[in-house]
């Protein structure tokens, strides 16, 4: 549940440190420069980065602002292309299986079914559509206090790592 849905919960946090003196110019240049990149059409893996809070394909802002009065809305998206254990194995031996056959031997070598492995793992992945999450946050600047609206130690870490990167 996030910020604008009817009910939530959240995290809170303390933000340590003085803002910089021409603060929405360094808010601006911040989330501009670590706004999230869509993956969909590259074979990357995986993408974090600030959305606006009412559309998760807004990263441009153009849609809605993150500056509201005198706290500071964002969304936190990431998405990662996964590809189960279970498939990977699956795949992996039925390619396994077809190259015996080619190369009429009883056994592979280490190396061969570690080559198998990588290019069977490349191409499930690049045929794999990311799977998106958003978490929520409220940053209000007059308390220095910051609302996440999450409790997952993942999408803690994760913001974290994004929120030190950023600010």
């Amino acid at each position: 549940m996030g910020l604008l849905s009817g009910s939530a919960s959240f995290t809170r946090f303390t933000v340590e440190g003085e803002t910089p003196e021409n603060f929405w110019d360094f808010i601006a240049e911040r989330v501009a420069a670590h706004s999230f990149q869509d993956i969909d059409d590259t074979m990357d893996e995986y993408s974090i980065g600030w959305v606006s809070v009412a559309n998760m394909f807004d990263s441009d802002f153009a849609y809605g602002s993150y500056a509201a009065g005198d706290y500071v809305v964002l969304s936190m998206r990431a998405d990662e292309r996964k590809v189960s254990s279970a498939v990977l194995k699956k795949y992996t031996m039925k390619e396994e299986e077809r190259v015996k056959r080619e190369k009429e031997v009883p056994r592979l070598s280490r190396a061969v079914r570690l080559e198998i492995k990588e290019r069977v793992r490349a191409e499930l992945v690049r045929k794999s559509a990311p799977i998106p999450v958003v978490y929520d946050l409220c940053w209000n600047l007059s308390e220095n206090t910051l609302l996440f609206f999450s409790t997952s130690r993942k999408a803690l870490t994760l913001l974290e790592d994004l929120f030190r990167d950023t600010f």
